[in-house]
């Protein structure tokens, strides 16, 4: 099933190709123990769809597409109806919506919603426009949840699924044990990456906020078409994580932007609004000056994302402070950084570190200030 940024960008890029972050592949994984605690609830089935119904039970807005065919869920729906144990979900209470978040299950759950809603997914060949069981014992094969036999429904919505429910209690800065829950249980095939699993798990203002900032114009002068594994809107997202709390950085870098995830997820109006300004101001004087080579330490490499989180950081405090800087100015600037050996150690080598990323940050916000 075709994503949205695949409708409106039909050749979308599929790789991470037009982004350069050498600093995933030394990413330190944080030192950190959590304290989680959890508890089992076993909602029955009726139940459970009613609760995913009522929006009680949140489904990740970014979570990954229904991909079950229709033989794996008919043959989940079989399991129920049987009275063979099917495997559990996951889920998470979220304080700010007051509803759960599905961590793992999705698949499951879409299938007991379209199935109790007599719905055939889109990802189905259109023979039936209704979800009738398929590759199933023959006293269950063509039906529908209502043509099922009196008995065999109240068999189904009685039929248990087991719920485990999470919670961080340490450290307390946040859920960030969500994403490393998440990720690892959602880590087979083709694996998310770390925005992905950030725009489900922090779902809310913030990420719409990055998603809407991810069409400015001038950013995809520099970048071209969304990427459709979101490292784009990683960028944007870094972008504001050390705009605002570059000078409290430490290792690892998913964490941190994992940590300003969870604490900005629903930030004021005028927060929101002064920080997307400012983040349209750089790029455009970047898109106005460097173009495509915007961030790029060479012809033929993609925009590094080192180079762009100091350089646009450099760029906004001198906005800030000092007004806008000429075009012909953030040139000079953008390309005597390039050709600065102690900047590229920065953003080329280790670029993770606490050390590298405060050094490039200074050099950057030095080098414009100066300007």
């Amino acid at each position: 099933m075709a994503s949205p940024l695949e409708d409106r960008y039909p050749d979308i890029l599929m790789d991470e190709a037009q982004i350069e972050d050498e600093g995933e592949i030394e990413e330190v994984i944080p030192d950190l123990r959590y304290d989680i605690t959890s508890y089992g609830v076993d909602f029955d089935v009726e139940g459970l769809v009613r609760r995913l119904n009522r929006g009680e039970i949140l489904v990740p807005a970014w979570q990954r597409a229904y991909v079950w065919s229709h033989r794996q869920a008919s043959s989940f729906v079989e399991s129920l109806l049987l009275g063979i144990p099917v495997p559990g979900v996951f889920l998470t209470w979220d304080y700010y919506y007051g509803k759960f978040f599905v961590i793992d299950g999705q698949q499951r759950l879409k299938t007991l919603q379209y199935f109790y809603m007599g719905k055939r997914p889109d990802l189905w060949p259109e023979s039936s426009s209704v979800f009738e069981l398929r590759g199933v014992q023959d006293r269950f094969s063509g039906l529908a949840y209502k043509s099922l036999a009196p008995r065999d429904q109240i068999d189904l919505d009685n039929s248990l699924i087991h719920a485990t429910v999470v919670r961080q209690v340490s450290p307390p800065d946040g859920d960030t044990s969500m994403f490393h829950i998440f990720q690892r249980l959602n880590s087979g095939g083709s694996p998310l990456n770390s925005q992905e699993v950030r725009r489900a798990i922090y779902h809310g203002a913030l990420m719409d906020k990055i998603e809407a900032l991810n069409e400015y114009p001038d950013w995809r002068t520099i970048l071209g078409k969304p990427n459709i594994r979101l490292k784009d809107q990683e960028m944007i997202l870094r972008f504001m994580a050390m705009w605002h709390n570059g000078d409290r950085y430490t290792e690892s870098m998913v964490e941190f932007l994992n940590v300003f995830a969870q604490n900005n997820r629903n930030p004021s109006e005028s927060w929101l609004n002064d920080t997307s300004d400012i983040f349209r101001e750089v790029v455009s004087a970047f898109a106005e000056s460097k173009g495509r080579k915007s961030f790029r330490l060479g012809e033929g490499r993609a925009a590094n994302a080192a180079v762009f989180d100091s350089m646009s950081v450099g760029l906004a405090k001198r906005i800030l402070h000092s007004g806008e800087v000429s075009s012909e100015s953030v040139t000079d600037i953008h390309d005597s950084l390039i050709k600065c050996n102690e900047y590229l150690a920065s953003v080329e080598r280790r670029a993770y570190t606490t050390t590298s990323v405060a050094q490039r940050l200074k050099l950057a916000s030095d080098a414009f200030a100066n300007a």
